[in-house]
């Protein structure tokens, strides 16, 4: 299954963040925060303006990005986290 987002949507595969703290102990999944981290994997063509352009998107495939925590959709691929979101979710690149 391949997804092709639309508009100014972007798709990012989640990271996930280790599962084990520095002194050697395994949190459990319900312990966990929701990661807030992820790289993008496919981008839409961009918004359309009212002049019929396209806005161009400020990101591209294999940027690291935060987002928003309770922003996007979960989607389940290939055993992987992907989350849908909108650019105006996108709180910054990780550089």
């Amino acid at each position: 299954m391949a997804i092709r987002p639309l508009a100014d949507r972007i798709v990012i595969k989640v990271i996930e963040d280790t599962e084990q703290t520095s002194g050697g102990i395994f949190i459990p999944d319900s312990a966990k925060e929701k990661s807030q981290k992820g790289e993008i994997v496919a981008t839409g063509a961009g918004k359309t303006l009212d002049s019929g352009e396209r806005e161009p998107m400020d990101v591209k495939v294999g940027d690291i990005v935060l987002f928003a925590k309770y922003s996007g959709t979960d989607v389940k691929e290939d055993n992987k986290t992907l989350k849908i979101l909108s650019i105006k979710d996108v709180l910054g690149v990780i550089e």
